[in-house]
């Protein structure tokens, strides 16, 4: 199942970035051309934050997020396993108030309209409930492999 999952979200993510890369050559191509694609920013916006959506969970689960190597590394093992689940567990309560937040924003964003593209902007603002959705599976995912001595501290995952 989780492999299904990071399948997808990496499939969406390409996607998404595919569509960022389209929309600026639209844009820069509409500067030389008699064509106006007004719409071209707003777009270039909305694929990019689809782009970090689906992306950073996958990030989440590889184990690139941010951390100080330097002091994290010096942390014995049997100490830094707790280390690691307090940190899981912080980005899954994070997220818990993500998805809340999320709903909310995206029902108010029902009746705002796309400046230029003319569709619903919770159509846009669903996005943030992806990404906490996804980090907060994730997060927990990564719980139980550390609870399962799966977890490899160098990298932050093993293939199951």
């Amino acid at each position: 199942m989780n492999k299904l999952i990071g399948r997808v979200l990496g499939f969406l993510t390409i996607l998404s970035f595919v569509g960022v890369i389209s929309a600026v050559m639209v844009q820069i191509m509409s500067r030389y051309l008699p064509y106006n694609a007004a719409w071209t920013e707003e777009i270039t916006r909305y694929f990019f934050i689809f782009t970090v959506c689906f992306g950073a969970p996958l990030g989440l689960l590889k184990g690139e997020y941010i951390n100080v190597d330097i002091i994290v590394s010096r942390i014995p093992l049997f100490i830094r396993k707790y280390y690691e689940i307090g940190i899981f567990l912080l980005i899954f309560i994070l997220n818990i108030v993500l998805i809340i937040e999320g709903v909310k924003f995206t029902q108010i964003g029902h009746s705002q309209m796309s400046a230029t593209m003319g569709f619903p902007m919770s159509y846009i603002h669903v996005g943030f409930v992806i990404l906490g959705v996804f980090l907060a599976y994730y997060s927990i995912v990564q719980i139980v492999r550390i609870l399962k001595n799966q977890y490899n501290f160098e990298q932050g995952y093993e293939e199951e």
